[in-house]
């Protein structure tokens, strides 16, 4: 018992040091993706091609001095950074990265990912109420309408995977890709765009960055924040970014399937970055969205897409028997 939870200490420190070093170059990796689009070079000066630059801004951002404004609700200002980070860490122990490396193998795995994730919300909103900030408010205010209305077309575009694999477990899910001789993207393309669209909605990130929106609330629901209680909060995204972009690896590419060439968690791994710039590519090129616009397609677009995805789904199951 005593080896078993030193093993699980071991795994989730070793984790988090791998998640920080990971979110670290997915920012450097993202700054040098938009700065190609942009016909610049992005960072060059720190370190040999600039890999140690976002190294030495996560450093400047952790020394800084930690302001808390003397207007705020102290207590739940201190505290909503971690609400908001927290969850985003205890998602990822579902992941299965391959056959073999997992964190937990939970039956509800997948309902143990969605209902965990959206506990940010409520870092969010206490992070924007008590900063005693009209920007920061109104940022908490989109913030949540954004997540909540977009996390029920997130939910309705994997019920068709369940429906299909008959499990609630990430690793069933693979391995009914494996059975059926078919990665889910395809008996299930109309569910995946409808969970992409949803997922970056989720993320916060472009086009639907309403809630950080620097041109008009000067970021929105963390400009009271400094120092660490702000990285957290960069964190967090990065981290979601993360996570989501490995889910749907693992419900729609197959998770670790492929050919026999190469070991499972690079394929894993070679999907999963696919994802991550796909996230990125769409910050370089898109304009942002209005609020109206974004709520409207939210209600009336995709949940409707979703229903009709899985009323297919449902049809073709019971007529395949």
């Amino acid at each position: 018992m005593e080896i078993s939870l030193l093993l699980k200490i071991i795994y989730g420190v070793a984790s988090l040091l791998l998640l920080l070093l990971g979110v670290t170059y997915a920012i450097y990796f993202e700054r040098k993706v938009i700065g190609y689009m942009q016909v610049r070079y992005g960072p060059n000066r720190v370190g040999p091609w600039g890999l140690l630059q976002t190294v030495t801004d996560v450093l400047k951002l952790l020394l800084k001095e930690d302001i808390i404004p003397s207007k705020v609700d102290r207590k739940v200002f201190i505290i909503a950074p971690v609400i908001a980070f927290a969850p985003s860490f205890m998602i990822l122990a579902t992941i299965p990265w391959s056959e073999n490396l997992y964190g937990a193998d939970l039956n509800i795995g997948l309902l143990y990912f969605i209902g965990i994730s959206s506990i940010t919300t409520i870092g969010i909103l206490m992070g924007g109420w008590s900063s005693n900030n009209k920007y920061a408010l109104l940022g908490a205010m989109r913030g949540v309408a954004q997540m909540v209305s977009y996390e029920i077309p997130l939910v309705l575009s994997v019920i068709g995977v369940v429906i299909l694999s008959g499990s609630l477990n990430l690793r069933d899910i693979v391995y009914a890709q494996q059975d059926m001789g078919v990665w889910f993207i395809i008996p299930q393309f109309l569910g995946f765009i409808v969970y992409i669209i949803s997922a970056i909605a989720e993320l916060n990130r472009s086009p639907f960055d309403l809630p950080e929106a620097e041109s008009e609330l000067v970021a929105g629901y963390h400009v009271e924040y400094t120092g660490f209680r702000m990285a957290f909060f960069f964190l967090s995204e990065y981290v979601y970014a993360i996570a989501i972009a490995a889910l749907a690896t693992v419900l729609f590419f197959g998770g670790w399937l492929g050919p026999a060439f190469l070991p499972g968690i690079i394929w894993f791994l070679f999907k999963w970055s696919f994802f991550i710039f796909f996230f990125f590519w769409l910050r370089a090129t898109l304009p942002r969205a209005r609020v109206d616009q974004l709520m409207t397609f939210g209600w009336k677009v995709l949940i409707p897409l979703a229903l009709v995805n899985i009323v297919i789904t449902t049809l073709v199951k019971a007529w395949m028997g």
